[in-house]
């Protein structure tokens, strides 16, 4: 049973009040909330088992080493890896694609090579690229995508040539909650010798990810938007992959031997976390991860179909409302505008009503530009979240567009 009361109950903050009224929190394509559970991990290994791990010989030292591992071998079920090698922590998904785009870039590409990216990218699978062009005249080619917010696959076939070295797209949209086929998607790339890098970010949260079934080269992701704490995420890689690529920063832990006349680098995947990790953090993902397995995420993609097709219908019930992304496949995202209501305003009225949204460009500029528009609202939905929360939602964009 999936007892949303229950769950609500895991999450203290879901129960506090904003401006006198009950907090909706719906911008969990943002951040999501924490569970008490990742709170009190954290809290528990501060107080009783803070050490810096790897090479310590002390009791505390090789408790915490333990429990980081732990977590890394916790990742590595979750996505269904093959081996904790291929698990690289991070600090989120924006490390992890500057890490990529860095090493892959300077010991697989040459200047005029191409990257194909696509026109719903967030900006971190759009500047990272670009810096690279700037250094290494690397070429960035773009998928469109038609006005329903889907990905032109004839299109994408296209873009590949002799000088294509890598496909970078996003599994959802953060914007249009598109659903991106990437397996179709990496198996067209591969038929071209090409590999593929997903941006997880917005699907790790919502479905479950086999990395193997998609057989993805790369798929990174954040443990803030999967119920986990800021500052930590993964980079999946592929060992092969991985084991050609160059250290992306140098300092300990990522070595095996220094000298001023040479230095040998450490073995997967340590040769790509240089200085003291995030091992608290990591033990914090771990435990979101532990709560999201235990809920099921066939449950929890289930739950959030249900609760995001009801807001569709409902929200479509307003009127002048417009509704960025009609794709068939589509996550719990939700981006609109009303009538001529400026997206700021909407947003900033929504709060003084207690309800979260965001506004802006959602770091999406180029798909702002495509759509002809400035930016939107967004609602986004996290397994907690319920058809009430929709309702008081639905209520509060009513009270706004009788004001204007």
């Amino acid at each position: 049973m999936y007892d949303i009361q229950q769950i609500r109950a895991d999450f203290p903050i879901l129960g506090r009040t904003v401006y006198g009224k009950p907090l909706v929190y719906l911008d969990n394509g943002a951040t999501t909330q924490k569970p008490r559970c990742v709170v009190e991990a954290i809290t528990n290994e501060y107080y009783n088992t803070n050490a810096n791990v790897h090479r310590g010989v002390h009791f505390l030292s090789q408790q915490a080493t333990e429990l980081h591992e732990a977590s890394r071998e916790t990742v590595r079920k979750f996505i269904n890896a093959r081996s904790t090698n291929e698990i690289i922590f991070t600090r989120g998904t924006t490390e992890s694609i500057n890490l990529l785009a860095a090493t892959f870039c300077l010991s697989q590409m040459q200047t005029g090579d191409e990257v194909i990216v696509s026109t719903m990218e967030h900006h971190s699978n759009i500047v990272p690229w670009q810096l690279q062009a700037m250094q290494r005249g690397i070429v960035l080619r773009v998928i469109p995508m038609d006005d329903e917010g889907n990905l032109l696959l004839e299109e994408y076939e296209r873009l590949f040539s002799p000088k294509t070295k890598l496909v970078s797209i996003a599994h959802v949209s953060n914007v249009l909650g598109t659903v991106n086929p990437v397996k179709d998607m990496i198996r067209t790339a591969h038929a071209h010798g090409v590999p593929v890098l997903v941006d997880g970010a917005q699907s790790i949260p919502h479905m479950p990810v086999d990395v193997r079934e998609l057989d993805a080269d790369f798929y990174v992701f954040s443990g803030h938007k999967v119920y986990g704490p800021t500052g930590v995420g993964v980079l999946y890689g592929k060992e092969d992959w991985l084991d050609k690529l160059p250290p992306y920063q140098g300092g300990g832990e990522m070595i095996q031997h220094v000298s001023f006349e040479k230095t040998t680098f450490n073995e997967l995947p340590f040769k790509f976390e240089a200085g003291t990790p995030d091992y608290i953090g990591t033990t914090g993902l771990a435990k979101a991860l532990d709560y999201v397995s235990a809920l099921g995420m066939d449950n929890i993609a289930a739950y959030e179909h249900e609760l995001t097709e009801y807001a569709l219908r409902r929200l479509r019930e307003i009127p002048g409302m417009r509704i960025f992304g009609e794709a068939k496949e589509r996550g719990g995202v939700i981006s609109f505008l009303v009538g001529n209501i400026h997206h700021f305003d909407m947003g900033t009225l929504l709060d003084r009503l207690g309800i979260a949204v965001r506004t802006g460009h959602h770091c999406a500029q180029p798909l702002m530009t495509r759509l002809g528009i400035e930016g939107t609202v967004r609602a986004s939905f996290g397994l907690y979240n319920t058809k009430e929360e929709v309702d008081a939602l639905v209520a509060g964009i009513e009270r706004v567009r009788k004001m204007f």
